[in-house]
C-alpha cells in the first residue's frame, strides 16, 4: 500500500517538476533574449520561486524513491527476480538451439601444393 502511493506521488511530482524546469526562463542562449519581458514586468521574484520549487521536487522525487525502496514487499522481488530469470534462462537456450541448428558456410583453403600465379597470369 505505502509502496504505490509513493509511485503515485513520485509521478505526480515528477510531471510538476518537469512543467516548473519548462517554465523557467534561461539563463543564457538565444531564448534568454525573449525572458527579459519577466523582469520589465516586474515579475523579478518568479524566478526564485520556480527555482525552489525545482530543487523541493527533485529532493521529494529521491526521497520518495528510497521511501519506495524500503516498502517493497520481499516476496514480491524474489518472485519477480525468479521470473526474469527464468525468462533468460528460456531466451539463453532458444539462442544456443538456434546457433547449433545453422550451420556456417565453410571456405576452402587452397593447399600449399598449388602452384603459384605468375606475375604475367595475375595481370
Amino acid at each position: 500500500m505505502l509502496y504505490s502511493f509513493c509511485i503515485g506521488l513520485i509521478l505526480v511530482a515528477s510531471v510538476m517538476l518537469i512543467l516548473a524546469v519548462l517554465v523557467q526562463s534561461p539563463k543564457s542562449g538565444m531564448a534568454a533574449n525573449f525572458g527579459a519581458a519577466n523582469q520589465v514586468m516586474g515579475v523579478r521574484e518568479s524566478a526564485n520561486i520556480l527555482e525552489k520549487t525545482t530543487w523541493t521536487l527533485a529532493g521529494m522525487i529521491v526521497v520518495l524513491s528510497l521511501i519506495a525502496t524500503i516498502a517493497m514487499d520481499g516476496n514480491k522481488v524474489s518472485m519477480s527476480n525468479s521470473a526474469l530469470q527464468q525468462d533468460a534462462n528460456a531466451l539463453m537456450e532458444k539462442v544456443n538451439a538456434t546457433a547449433a541448428d545453422e550451420v556456417m558456410p565453410s571456405v576452402e583453403i587452397p593447399s600449399s601444393d598449388a602452384p603459384e600465379a605468375t606475375p604475367a597470369e595475375a595481370e
